[in-house]
């Protein structure tokens, strides 16, 4: 593979994250596998290891009040990542200033925004979603949104249909492949909206290989990205599940990096060679 880029990665401040790890853990009744430290010295560090070049990082605000901290913290962690991090920002559908919210996202060089309607307690098609989308849209920022689970209807696919339809315009990410837990529904009605590009992550262990394959090609490998949803999952046991479902060399090169690069416009970054031994996260 040319490149590896984790368009999915969560990072948090060292004195939280195991906490933050945790809690996550419990939302999910307890994810299978090896759970990792939430921290940005322990993504970095296992990343490269594994062969990863970019990290897409972030970071959820559960209160309005921590809107502008957390941008901050995402945007303090790419500045000192000597161009191995692409950061998003983060939106509360609470804030009394959305627009404000966002000119800061993007004076911090943040390049979109990550929004979670079963942590943050909204309903993807609301109205005051719908605003947040229709001022991304006519920014032209990408909007990554946790879509998906069978506990909730707040982002299952009828939903996030509704929000595609309306904004045909704006740049979707479905992670999950559109519908986490629910990846069925997804495949059937998402892939027919070109405006819409998943990811990998916390999907592929409940997926044996002929449906991961099947989904993949539902969408077209150009419209998926590997993301592991660190700290859930380790890099390396999913860049070798993708790399085992039996895809073409094109297929792999557009989800391990391509995808991704053209979604956020970072070639040029992982292209300089930046050399993991002279890094220390």
């Amino acid at each position: 593979m040319e490149h590896i880029i984790d368009a999915h990665c969560h990072i948090y401040p060292d004195a939280i994250a195991e906490r933050a790890v945790n809690g996550i853990d419990t939302f999910y009744d307890g994810l299978p596998g090896e759970h990792f430290e939430g921290t940005v010295s322990d993504l970095g560090e296992m990343g490269i290891a594994d062969g990863v070049d970019h990290f897409i990082v972030f970071s959820v605000a559960t209160k309005a009040s921590q809107v502008h901290s957390i941008n901050e913290f995402i945007a303090e962690n790419v500045k000192n990542s000597e161009g191995r991090f692409t950061g998003l920002g983060t939106l509360h559908l609470d804030s009394d200033d959305q627009e404000r919210d966002l000119d800061h996202l993007q004076e911090l060089g943040l390049k979109g925004v990550k929004l979670h309607p079963d942590v943050q307690d909204f309903v993807i098609d609301e109205p005051r979603a719908m605003k947040i989308f229709e001022m991304c849209e006519d920014r032209g920022l990408p909007v990554c949104v946790h879509t998906g689970d069978y506990r909730y209807d707040r982002s299952n696919p009828d939903r996030t249909a509704n929000v595609l339809r309306a904004f045909p315009r704006l740049k979707f990410i479905g992670p999950h492949f559109g519908g986490w837990s629910v990846w069925k529904d997804a495949m059937k009605t998402l892939p027919d909206f070109p405006n819409i590009v998943v990811d990998t992550s916390s999907s592929l262990f409940w997926m044996d290989d002929d449906f991961a394959r099947d989904i993949i090609r539902a969408y077209g490998a150009d419209r998926v990205m590997f993301g592991t949803d660190y700290p859930m999952w380790r890099h390396r046991s999913e860049i070798e599940r993708i790399c085992s479902l039996g895809l073409d060399d094109d297929e792999i090169e557009d989800i391990m990096w391509r995808t991704c690069a053209r979604t956020f416009g970072i070639t040029s970054q992982i292209t300089a060679n930046v050399s993991a031994a002279h890094y220390a996260f």
